[in-house]
């Protein structure tokens, strides 16, 4: 052996036999010494986002989960410890239980509403038409806008001296005036249009990007098997779409189960239970933050993020696994098969 081969068989990393089924050695490799430097790395540049989701996400919730315990005003340590009693009044009261189902009306009726509008405009805006820029920008805008301008608009509109009665009384139509914000048969309707006024343009951007994303040799090919435009979309558009439906949807329901601040900018502090637009944070806010029951007001907020977070992982178990596992890499399912 030469002076080279000695020191290039002391510098190899060492190897070890095993013997294979037909009972031949087969040589394997030494386990990898860890990548400090890549460790680091990752260290480095995901630690601070890391350090401030702990601070400003993790920290808030277990703090709230703590007060939670307590019948405290929000000033100086709370002392006065209540367990779950707190949870027990809440689960009790007739209002929260009406606010909980606001919240899921709200969710179904945004899917049902804002989905099939969002996915027309998206189909209009998706083809060659002129002015198509500027019909972007007017759908869009309302969702840029500020909630606290949304909603005092629409208040001062839909009151019972306000713009829409006003106008309706001009026309001819006066039968058709009513109390659209305080009438619980019409308020959640009220409440749908407004939602969906303001929130649809993100929808139909997010659609837009998403059908933009198609081939177009699909469509070429299509037309050459005589499928129509509506065949086409039905057929190609809406199935390759899928992910971005769901991605859309599941950011609906979250944005749903967390509404506040346009319900509680039109229908105000007391209003929004007696009109049927009432939802777990406006509940939260009122008897919380209004009535100066923060432990009570903590525990609110403690349920309404577990509802969120149940809604959540369900959704993403059974609805969002498809993409999520589309999404991994070979060695990644193996893992995960496992």
């Amino acid at each position: 052996m030469t002076e080279s081969q000695a020191l290039m068989s002391s510098t190899a990393p060492a190897r070890s036999n095993r013997v294979g089924t037909d009972g031949a050695s087969v040589p394997t490799r030494a386990p990898r010494r860890p990548d400090w430097r890549k460790r680091g790395e990752i260290t480095l540049l995901a630690g601070p986002a890391l350090l401030i989701f702990v601070g400003f996400v993790i920290f808030p919730v277990m703090m709230a989960a703590f007060y939670g315990f307590f019948k405290w005003n929000g000033y100086g340590w709370p002392t006065e410890f209540v367990g779950l009693d707190n949870y027990a009044l809440m689960l009790q009261d007739d209002t929260f239980r009406a606010a909980v189902g606001h919240n899921f009306t709200i969710v179904v009726l945004s899917l049902l509403m804002q989905g099939p509008i969002a996915i027309l405009f998206a189909l209009l805006l998706n083809q060659k038409i002129r002015g198509r820029s500027v019909i972007r920008v007017l759908i869009f805008a309302p969702y840029v806008i500020a909630e606290v301008v949304v909603g005092t608009g629409w208040s001062l509109m839909l009151q019972d001296a306000g713009a829409l009665n006003s106008l309706l009384e001009k026309v001819g139509l006066g039968a058709l005036q009513n109390s659209w914000i305080a009438d619980p048969a019409i308020a959640m309707w009220s409440l749908m249009i407004i939602i969906t006024w303001k929130y649809i343009g993100f929808a139909v951007i997010l659609m837009l990007a998403g059908m933009q994303s198609i081939p177009e040799e699909l469509y070429e090919a299509a037309a050459i098997d005589g499928a129509g435009f509506w065949k086409s979309q039905w057929s190609i558009t809406l199935p390759l779409l899928g992910p971005t439906i769901r991605i859309w949807a599941f950011l609906s329901i979250i944005g749903s189960l967390q509404l506040f601040d346009l319900v509680n900018i039109i229908w105000g502090q007391y209003i929004a239970a007696t009109a049927g637009t009432s939802t777990m944070a406006t509940y939260m806010y009122q008897n919380g933050h209004l009535a100066g029951s923060y432990g009570y007001g903590n525990a609110v907020a403690v349920m309404l993020f577990l509802i969120s977070l149940v809604v959540a992982l369900v959704y993403q178990r059974f609805v969002l696994r498809r993409d999520t596992e589309g999404a991994l890499t070979g060695d990644s399912r193996k893992g995960r098969r496992r």
